[in-house]
């Protein structure tokens, strides 16, 4: 996230309270990974407080590193793979269910190829505008963006439910703007703001009380 360390740790401390508050209106286990999103980017934010401390020399370089290694390891590797499943898993039929499986497919090959280079390849961090950059040689690249960008947004404007093609609108336009005005800083930024447009995901699952759970088969 831009500006500090401090900003991080409060930002996760919101956005944790946000999680705990989503994970309570979960009524079906197949709801679960989807209302997890919230909380686990409140912890994915608090992991690059830590990488911010490290920069700023508070702690030392090694915890920089190793807290910037488990941020890209959620950001680049996890992710492109746990957001489609958790919207397949969501689905209400078989029909909505099936066109989210080019998306898995798409997340699995994109996650494993990152994994690959984020353990072949060095990993560089540094501060630049207020901004950590996070450079990995192998995934910064043109085609991995687009491929990342199609597995963590595509299911989402496929889905039935409204709420989620809302998110997936919400996060397509973050990314466009951090690609237009940081690009440099994307990693970082684009978490970060997704991060806080998960606020949707709330608010989807506190109005849908009455409507969930679906008749899953």
């Amino acid at each position: 996230m831009c500006f500090s360390a401090t900003a991080n740790f409060v930002g996760s401390g919101v956005l944790g309270a946000v999680g705990v508050v989503t994970l309570t209106k979960v009524k079906h286990r197949r709801e679960l990974l989807f209302a997890s999103l919230p909380l686990l980017f409140a912890i994915h934010q608090f992991s690059e407080g830590f990488v911010w401390l490290g920069l700023d020399g508070i702690l030392s370089p090694a915890v920089a590193h190793d807290m910037g290694a488990a941020f890209m390891l959620y950001a680049q590797g996890l992710l492109p793979f746990l957001l489609p499943l958790s919207v397949l898993l969501f689905e209400p039929n078989a029909q909505s269910r099936s066109r989210m499986l080019p998306f898995l497919v798409l997340g699995g090959g994109t996650a494993l190829y990152i994994l690959w280079a984020l353990t072949a390849f060095p990993l560089e961090l540094y501060i630049r505008g207020n901004s950590i950059v996070y450079i990995n040689q192998a995934t910064n690249n043109t085609a991995v963006a687009v491929l990342y960008v199609i597995a963590t947004c595509g299911s989402l404007f496929f889905s039935r439910i409204r709420m989620m093609v809302i998110f997936g609108a919400a996060n397509l336009a973050i990314l466009l703007v951090v690609m237009e005005v940081k690009r440099y800083a994307f990693t970082s930024l684009w978490c970060a703001y997704a991060a806080v447009a998960s606020v949707i995901i709330l608010g989807y699952f506190w109005k849908s009380h009455a409507e969930r759970p679906f008749a899953y088969a």
